[in-house]
């Protein structure tokens, strides 16, 4: 069937031109730059994202033939202290981790990174630091920084490749990306933000033997123009249990998958964005602008707030033609603070984007349940001894296309099978707590991770069928916005969460202020919209997420290529 009466226009790899820049592209042209840039005594440093392909990058360093090779692998601690050192934050948990707020030198031998810069200062001749950190043991001369997006390092890490200096090549997926999740990634992500100013290039390794590499000036200008009009990040999607067929068409994807589950399209910690250079793409994690220009991309008070984090996430949910979502609850503030070392947690909200006839969201308790016998039911369905009856327990509600489910944490929910679901929610996504899972294994054939007893600790018994039915169904009101005379709903969220909905029925053009923060959006309903302002016009097609950066004062949106759009626009509440 077709869920769209126009050709989708979809783009899944939104590209910002940068003019007057160039990248070098192989490993040929990037050793030819790179040995115009040496003499003999220099000291060169390759410092990488962790899940680099060292073997592939030291084929180029061997070219080069340098008198000393130090590799960091010879300066960290080794595998099995490290893992050691990570326990307590590592957990026994298979999905839920600690929060790491340490530093890379963390997990450094310091006797060893002093040998290995004594050994520099001794050498006359050229020198090669490769490796996580190896900026720790030099600046060097020239300092190159090798980049990864984490979509793609969780890919690598699904055909077997290990954890950061360990051989955990046989351990279970969601074991490999909790340690990058609470802990690689925190410490690389604070090592590379502190030496954004040092690096003289960049290069981008997420597909194998393919780098491309460019000058920090090109880096930096890079980053600093994309602060400055809006925006879109590469969206990724993937499939599951449960998944739907409506992103197949609306999103361009291959048609021969057998479905397509979930996809973060507006997700800077986790999407990246591609830069063009005269035709040579360069793909680099969004979180390189998150970190570089925070002020400019957030604002003064998202910055003071949270710092150099971005706080709301878009995120698509396709069960249409496919299965419920888990029944699950999110953890309140002071429980993920206490247990799992976040300052904020995962308030969210349901947009139905599309739905059928038939579709419904699982949403808060019906009156008069009892708490204990409603745990007991969820413990014995996962033993197997029962099938768990969440009709008896749960509100279900009739979902159709542009409804809109607030969800603040504490509350029990899922969507239903044959619905579309823009979800719009606080950063921390990882801490979902399944409560129930109808009885499925997951792709790789295991039982999906449950977690009724961290769960229970959280359940806000009291958002019962009347509290829900008033303050999460659709709680949607007209508002007045100066200089629009278009229709403004407030459609979310509820007033425990700080994230702001608005949806704008557009026919000829709207006016917007960011207010000093940044705007997050999605066309969805009509076939295209233009932005237009202090920068280049940009055309947004229908299901795509766009950022409108905290620099941008104001700007219009308008319909183009159709004569009604409706645009949904998230911001953090001041």
């Amino acid at each position: 069937m077709s869920y769209l009466n126009f050709k989708s226009e979809y783009d899944r790899f939104p590209k910002t031109t940068i003019k007057n820049h160039k990248a070098f592209r192989g490993y040929d042209d990037i050793y030819h730059e790179l040995k115009s840039k040496m003499n003999n005594g220099s000291v060169i440093v390759f410092d990488y994202y962790p899940g680099v392909d060292e073997k592939e990058v030291y084929e180029l360093i061997k070219r080069f033939n340098f008198s000393l090779e130090i590799n960091m692998h010879d300066i960290f601690k080794d595998g099995k202290t490290m893992t050691e050192q990570m326990k307590y934050n590592l957990t026994d948990d298979r999905v839920f981790g600690r929060m790491y707020y340490g530093n890379l030198v963390d997990f450094i031998d310091e006797d060893k990174l002093e040998e290995a810069q004594n050994k520099i200062k001794e050498q006359k001749e050229s020198v090669i630091v490769y490796g996580v950190g190896a900026s720790l043991v030099s600046h060097g001369d020239v300092y190159v920084y090798f980049d990864m997006a984490r979509w793609q390092i969780q890919l690598r890490y699904r055909k077997g490749m290990a954890n950061y200096n360990v051989d955990n090549y046989d351990e279970e997926i969601l074991k490999k990306y909790k340690r990058g999740y609470f802990i690689e990634w925190r410490i690389a992500d604070k090592h590379k933000e502190k030496y954004f100013e040092c690096f003289d290039y960049v290069v981008d390794t997420n597909k194998s033997n393919d780098p491309k590499m460019i000058s920090s000036d090109t880096f930096k200008i890079s980053l600093h123009q994309l602060s400055k009009q809006p925006f879109r990040t590469v969206p990724y999607f993937d499939p599951g249990v449960w998944g739907g067929q409506w992103m197949k068409e609306v999103c361009n994807l291959d048609k021969d998958q057998p479905n397509y589950a979930w996809s973060f399209d507006g997700v800077p910690e986790e999407n990246s964005i591609l830069f063009d250079y005269d035709g040579v793409i360069v793909e680099l994690p969004a979180m390189d602008l998150v970190l570089y220009q925070p002020k400019e991309l957030l604002g003064e008070q998202i910055y003071s707030r949270f710092g150099a984090e971005f706080p709301i996430r878009f995120d698509f949910l396709d069960t249409m033609e496919g299965q419920n979502l888990s029944l699950q609850v999110h953890p309140l503030t002071e429980y993920i603070k206490k247990n799992f070392g976040m300052s904020y947690t995962q308030d969210e909200s349901y947009y139905i984007l599309d739905a059928k006839e038939d579709a419904v969201v699982y949403l808060g308790l019906k009156e008069g349940i009892q708490p204990t016998e409603m745990i007991s039911d969820l413990e014995s369905a996962q033993r197997g001894e029962i099938v768990f009856d969440a009709d008896k327990y749960i509100n279900k509600f009739p979902a159709k296309k542009h409804d809109h489910f607030l969800i603040p944490a504490g509350t029990c929910h899922c969507s239903g099978k044959n619905a579309m679901v823009l979800e719009i929610s606080a950063t921390p996504y990882i801490f979902t707590f399944k409560l129930w899972d109808w009885q499925r294994l997951g792709l790789d054939g295991l039982p999906r991770p449950i977690h009724i007893e961290h769960g229970k600790q959280v359940i806000q018994w009291d958002r019962t069928t009347d509290w829900v039915k008033e303050n999460l169904v659709n709680a949607t009101y007209e508002v007045k916005e100066e200089g629009n005379d278009c229709k403004i709903e407030h459609t979310g969220l509820h007033e425990l969460e700080f994230i702001e909905t608005r949806r704008y029925t557009i026919n000829n053009s709207s006016y917007h202020q960011t207010h000093g923060t940044v705007n997050m959006l999605n066309l969805v309903d009509g076939k295209s919209a233009l932005i237009e302002g202090d920068f280049e016009p940009f055309i947004v097609h229908y299901a795509e997420t766009f950022i409108i950066p905290a620099s941008i004062k104001e700007y219009t949106i308008k319909p183009y290529d159709c004569d009604e759009i409706k645009v949904l626009k998230a911001y953090v509440r001041s």
